[in-house]
C-alpha cells in the first residue's frame, strides 16, 4: 500500500485537530475523575469513575443538592453534596435537615440509613453557628456534606469548612465506571 504525501498530511492534521479538541473538552468542559473513599456511599462508591462538568463552576449554575467536585484545603479534590448556599442557615436535629428553619427531605440518604446496624443518628445534630461561627453561609461559599454522613470529612470539619465557590471544579452526575453502574446518578 502506497500512501502519498498529501494523504499522510491530511491524516496528521486530522489527528492533531482531534487531539486538540479532546484536550480542550477535558480542560474546559468535561473531565474524568475518580471517587476516593466511602464518604459519598451509597451514591458513589470508592473507585467509581465520574465525569465532572466544568461548565457549572459559576454560583448561578450550582444548585442545592448538586454533587460537586472541589479543591479541598488538604491538597486533594473532594466530591460532596451541596447542602447550603450563600445566605442559608443550616441545622440538623434528630436526623432532620433544616435550611432556613424549613425541614428538607433527603431521599438520597434513605439507602444509607437502612444499612445502619445500630439505632444511632445517621447525621449528628449541629447548627451552622456551632460549626463555623456564622449565622448564615457567607457570599461566595457553599456548605457541603458527604452522603455517608458518619464517614465524611466535609463542611462539618474545620479541615474542610465552608467551600469557596472559586475552588469548585464542577458538578457531577454521570458515572462511567464500573460499567454495570454506567449512567446518570441522582
Amino acid at each position: 500500500m502506497v500512501v502519498n504525501k498529501q494523504e499522510l498530511t491530511d491524516w496528521v492534521k486530522s489527528i492533531v485537530v482531534a487531539f486538540v479538541f479532546v484536550m480542550a473538552m477535558k480542560t474546559f468542559i468535561f473531565a474524568p475523575t475518580f471517587v476516593d473513599g466511602a464518604s459519598m456511599m451509597p451514591t458513589y462508591e470508592d473507585g467509581d469513575r465520574v465525569i465532572v462538568n466544568r461548565m457549572s463552576d459559576e454560583l448561578s449554575d450550582i444548585e442545592r443538592f448538586d454533587v460537586i467536585v472541589f479543591e479541598a484545603p488538604i491538597g486533594k479534590n473532594y466530591i460532596k453534596r451541596v447542602i447550603g448556599l450563600p445566605g442559608d442557615h443550616i441545622a440538623y436535629e434528630d436526623d432532620q435537615l433544616y435550611i432556613n428553619d424549613e425541614p428538607f427531605e433527603e431521599a438520597y440518604l434513605n439507602e444509607g440509613k437502612e444499612q445502619l446496624h445500630d439505632s444511632g443518628k445517621f447525621t449528628q445534630n449541629f447548627t451552622l453557628e456551632q460549626l463555623t461561627g456564622y449565622d448564615t453561609i457567607p457570599d461566595g461559599y457553599l456548605f457541603v456534606l458527604g452522603d455517608n454522613r458518619r464517614k465524611s470529612l466535609d463542611s462539618r470539619h474545620p479541615r474542610v469548612g465552608l467551600v469557596p465557590i472559586d475552588k469548585v471544579l464542577g458538578t457531577t452526575d454521570v458515572r462511567f465506571y464500573p460499567l454495570d453502574k454506567l449512567g446518570i446518578v441522582q
